[in-house]
């Protein structure tokens, strides 16, 4: 655990008309001076436009022109992010959460961030009213180890486990940047823009694996889960 909560923990709520890659640009920024000294530790939640957030390995497939075409087909800004590994979509129904504090020695504990994040934000969805858990499910977009996931109450929703958050991290000298997406509501566009690019970046995919927290609780909002993230944040301070 860190020292205290972050300088800044407010939610950044982005204009409607923001691009996509400025809004990502804003969090190499903030990962800039949290390591110069210029600011603290700091929190950023928002809701993002419509965007295809790419990896850097996807851009060197041979499909990935073609998959980058079909993002703008469905209304989804292509970028390519530092953080990350395979492509991973997201709209104003997902809410992102930039975490990002200052470390002398920012990779010591990589591994660590990822399981302690994993574990704490699926205890706030547990507290929203979701089976929530961690762990890769077979044919997840974006896959990690430490995905959160979803489990269905039985008889309530068709299908299996849908992915509910991806994480991702970056960590340059004396600072670390800790990047989640949680998918809150309207999975049906991200499922069918992710179709689309896996299939032209032939990559594995299962579509039923791409879900939102109101596909298990009905009726669940953006505004109640940052929230709840705000509330965990004042209780538990830094965290990694």
């Amino acid at each position: 655990m860190g020292s205290g909560l972050p300088d800044s923990a407010a939610a950044d709520a982005a204009a409607g008309d923001a691009q996509a890659a400025a809004e990502l640009s804003r969090a190499a920024e903030l990962l800039d001076e949290v390591k110069r000294g210029v600011r603290g530790g700091t929190l950023r939640l928002y809701r993002p436009r419509p965007t295809m957030a790419f990896g850097q390995r996807d851009t060197r497939l041979p499909g990935f022109e073609a998959a980058r075409a079909a993002s703008l087909a469905h209304g989804f800004e292509p970028v390519v992010r530092k953080a990350g590994g395979r492509a991973a979509a997201y709209h104003e129904g997902t809410l992102i959460v930039d975490h990002i504090e200052p470390a002398r020695e920012a990779m010591v504990h990589h591994r660590r961030r990822f399981e302690v994040f994993g574990e704490v934000y699926a205890e706030v969805l547990r507290g929203l009213g979701v089976d929530a858990r961690v762990g890769e499910i077979p044919g997840e977009y974006c896959p990690g180890e430490f995905s959160v996931h979803g489990v269905p109450a039985p008889g309530t929703t068709p299908g299996g486990r849908v992915k509910l958050v991806g994480t991702a991290q970056r960590v340059v000298a004396g600072a670390w940047l800790f990047s989640s997406v949680f998918v809150v509501s309207h999975a049906a566009p991200v499922r069918s823009v992710l179709t689309d690019v896996y299939r032209a970046l032939e990559l594995p995919f299962d579509p039923s694996t791409a879900g939102a927290l109101d596909d298990l609780v009905p009726g669940l909002g953006v505004g109640e889960v940052e929230q709840a993230l705000l509330s965990m944040y004042r209780e538990h301070g830094a965290l990694g």
